[in-house]
């Protein structure tokens, strides 16, 4: 991932979490790929996606809560992540019509799709956060 879409993608995590503390790190060894941390805590991976011409970038972050019952599953990721991201803004919704996810919101734009990870492990998730070219600009 080149220098200047590490810094496009640093300036649009911090401004759309309201979080100066975010930052993007480039991957040298890997093509296309950088880590997000809030400090000194890694919370994920960002990917390049230029397959079908138009440029984007996919944040890929694992969430573990342990066993969590399904009525506290919201609740719980919902508070995770506003506490993980330094923002009361961000919630967790279900899908209609889905259990296997749910969406994730920051106000009222929608940011990404939190996946069930239960095979691997109990109360395990996965929050998919895709980024086009031209949020970026």
């Amino acid at each position: 991932m080149d220098i200047q879409a590490v810094r496009k993608l640093d300036a649009y995590f911090k401004k759309l979490f309201g979080n100066a503390r975010i930052r993007v790190v480039p991957q040298p060894n890997k093509k296309g790929a950088a880590e997000v941390y809030i400090g000194e805590e890694r919370l994920g991976d960002l990917s390049l996606d230029d397959e079908d011409e138009d440029l984007s970038y996919n944040f890929r972050m694992e969430i573990d809560l342990g066993e969590v019952a399904d009525v506290d599953r919201i609740k719980r990721l919902d508070a995770y992540l506003k506490r993980k991201f330094d923002n009361a803004a961000i919630r967790v919704v279900p899908r209609a019509r889905k259990r296997d996810s749910l969406e994730t919101y920051l106000g009222e734009e929608f940011i990404g799709v939190l996946f069930v990870d239960d095979e691997k492990r109990p109360g395990a998730y996965i929050l998919e956060m895709p980024i086009l070219d031209m949020d970026l600009a």
